[in-house]
């Protein structure tokens, strides 16, 4: 229950009007630590753990001299190869940090692994920046983006995701099929348009592809549609004539913005293409799918050295909507395990409704919160993304969710266990008794004790809720940062003075005539 609560402090003071979602949520304690789950490593794990693992090491020492923090550059250096980083950018990037922590004297601090963090994540942001992850509109439209790239870097599914990126900023785009090689593209552009609700221009049996894309720009004027996203033909690998294609749509139709669409899985092979695209045509920016992959993220760290492009856009997972801005200091606060709580933050206000959050945040600092305000809560928790995936946002936990047994799984129980309550009970869950916690654990298919424990962890958030409520800043920090080490640590959770009277129970039969007997 209190995993989330210790970034309360740091989520307020870089928005004030963050929803209740993330500086409030009950979901992570309840899901956190029941069941085994196997998920697969996400891109930079084993990066990060390699990072914390010198770090660690540097904590260990006593005293810290020139031949440890050359160590400790030691083990970053085979890190970021094993990483599958070009090797000249990982050579560059130890003898930078090097350079920089002996002229900051890092061995004469008095904490010198936070030192060496910092210099760490200022150069991993320096190595993947700068990047403006802003497309430049132009007026009067349309605005033209030709999105290039071999087959199966997920070029098309990209053109998808960045129209309805660009939608969500009342734009009005028009997808153009311009691949006229791959079978059935246009038919999977035609798909792809009509689940973002984007038209899709297409001529069918045509060979010319520079004719296609000139006639897709016209018809874009006509149906005043202001961004044309031309999807082209790619290939296996680089050839001349596909390279020749693509070269000429970016002359003719002199698009405003040249994307190359990149699969992160494929490493360094990445970083060649890319080099290979940019001698032919001037890119403005690069685009990584598959970041969800367990792929190692070496061509994330070397695209920007190697090609001098920065990456825009990061695609995130199969979803149209899983299309996120490339930042460099959140991607460096990931694989430093400090979290990315600024993408937890804008998450969680895509999926919750302002006044929904504040009225929801009233009943919070009330003690008020019913188990139905509980259940919207968790289904607009669910469409943010995996438990794990979240708590790896929160600076501080980054490095311990992989030790965390957490099933997204527990969430639908939760769910279930909450609809099998009826409308009294999840007003007042004070009500259950026994015979009341057999028959909903017979309706959820879960067991009594799993109803006891689910209400208990709700009772104990309530009242954690509305304590913090009344905190001041720096009350909240100490408070939130005790319960996470406590949550972390397998401890139980402390109890909270409740604001509500204890309840009498009421009088059977057999006890009204033993009070009849008395008063006689």
């Amino acid at each position: 229950m209190g995993i989330l609560t210790d970034s309360v402090s740091f989520a307020e003071s870089v928005d004030p009007d963050i929803p209740p979602a993330v500086k409030l949520c009950p979901e992570a304690g309840l899901a956190a630590g029941r069941y085994a789950n196997h998920e697969t490593p996400e891109m930079f794990d084993t990066l990060s753990e390699r990072f914390n693992s010198v770090f660690r090491n540097l904590r260990g020492v006593g005293r810290i001299t020139e031949e440890n923090v050359a160590e400790a550059m030691r083990e970053v250096r085979t890190a970021l190869l094993e990483a599958d980083v070009h090797i000249e950018v990982a050579k560059a990037f130890c003898a930078e940090v090097h350079e920089k922590a002996i002229g900051a004297e890092v061995v004469k601090t008095l904490k010198p692994d936070q030192l060496m963090v910092k210099i760490v994540h200022d150069e991993l942001v320096t190595l993947m920046g700068p990047v403006d992850p802003r497309i430049p509109f132009v007026t009067p439209g349309p605005t033209v983006l030709l999105l290039a790239g071999l087959q199966g870097s997920g070029k098309t599914t990209t053109c998808g995701k960045l129209a309805k990126m660009i939608m969500e900023k009342a734009k009005r785009p028009l997808l153009v099929a311009a691949d006229l090689k791959r079978p059935a593209a246009i038919d999977q552009l035609e798909v792809i348009g009509e689940q973002v609700g984007a038209p899709v221009y297409t001529e069918r049996g045509h060979s010319n592809v520079v004719k296609v894309c000139r006639n897709g720009i016209n018809q874009a004027r006509k149906t005043d549609r202001d961004v044309v996203i031309l999807d082209t033909a790619g290939r296996l690998a680089i050839d001349e004539e596909m390279m020749s294609e693509v070269a000429k749509v970016a002359q003719v139709t002199t698009p405003h913005q040249i994307y190359l669409v990149l699969d992160a899985m494929t490493g360094q092979d990445a970083v060649a293409t890319a080099k290979a695209f940019n001698q032919r045509l001037e890119l403005d920016g690069l685009i990584l799918t598959k970041f969800d992959s367990d792929t190692r993220g070496g061509a994330a760290l070397s695209a920007k050295r190697i090609t001098g492009k920065p990456i825009k856009f990061m695609g995130v997972g199969e979803k149209m909507d899983a299309l996120e801005p490339f930042h460099p200091d959140r991607i460096a606060g990931r694989i430093l395990g400090m979290g990315d709580m600024l993408s937890l933050i804008e998450q969680a206000q895509k999926a919750f409704d302002k006044e929904e959050a504040a009225k929801l945040e009233a009943k919070m600092a009330k003690g008020r919160m019913s188990l139905d305000d509980f259940l919207g809560h968790l289904r607009k928790m669910k469409k943010m993304g995996s438990m794990k995936d979240l708590l790896k946002k929160i600076p501080g936990l980054g490095s311990q969710v992989d030790d965390m047994e957490i099933d997204d799984g527990e969430l639908g129980q939760f769910e279930a266990i909450i609809l099998s309550m009826n409308k009294r009970e999840r007003r007042d869950p004070s009500i259950l008794d026994a015979s009341r916690r057999r028959r909903i654990a017979r309706g959820s298919g879960s067991d009594p004790q799993d109803v006891s424990g689910l209400v208990k962890s709700f009772n104990q958030m309530r009242d954690a809720m509305k304590a913090m409520s009344g905190m001041s800043m720096m009350q909240r920090m100490k408070f939130g940062t005790q319960l996470s080490q406590m949550a972390a640590g397998g401890e139980a959770m402390p109890k909270f003075k409740s604001s509500t009277k204890a309840r009498q129970r009421p009088a059977s039969k057999k006890d009204r005539r033993k009070q009849r007997k008395r008063r006689r």
